[in-house]
């Protein structure tokens, strides 16, 4: 993180990871509320949505990794999005069953709490430059 251009990247990630939050929370409140799915089942649904908005961009202008093989960076970027996906699972469980909260807020805040994982492995495992594949 010393070097500009990584803040950069950082920032650039989170705005993706804007776009990305906001299309998670829209899913899942769409599920939760009309759909009246359970929220448990509803936060996988959205994760879906927002994973391929997220690797588009992420690929595309983020990490600027369009010359990288799709396919590697694909499975890659899904495995690093499946352990963050787990670590928001289990905070938004958490919120919801042990701190009683809403739904919705206890999603938003699980999101963020899974992150720094995301960037961290997307920049240096998904998207990197010495990927070696």
């Amino acid at each position: 993180m010393r070097q500009r251009d990584n803040w950069f990247q950082l920032v650039k990630f989170c705005a993706v990871g804007a776009s990305g939050y906001v299309v998670n929370l829209s899913i899942f409140a769409i599920c939760v509320g009309p759909l009246q799915i359970h929220h448990l089942a509803a936060a996988p649904i959205a994760f879906v949505f927002a994973l391929t908005n997220n690797f588009w961009w992420n690929r595309h202008w983020t990490f600027g990794a369009a010359d990288g093989h799709a396919g590697f960076q694909a499975v890659r970027f899904f495995t690093v999005s499946t352990v963050a996906f787990g670590i928001n699972f289990v905070v938004l469980a958490l919120l919801v069953g042990l701190a009683a909260l809403p739904e919705i807020p206890a999603q938003a805040l699980a999101i963020a709490a899974a992150t720094p994982v995301n960037f961290i492995g997307n920049k240096l495992w998904s998207f990197g430059r010495l990927r070696g594949g």
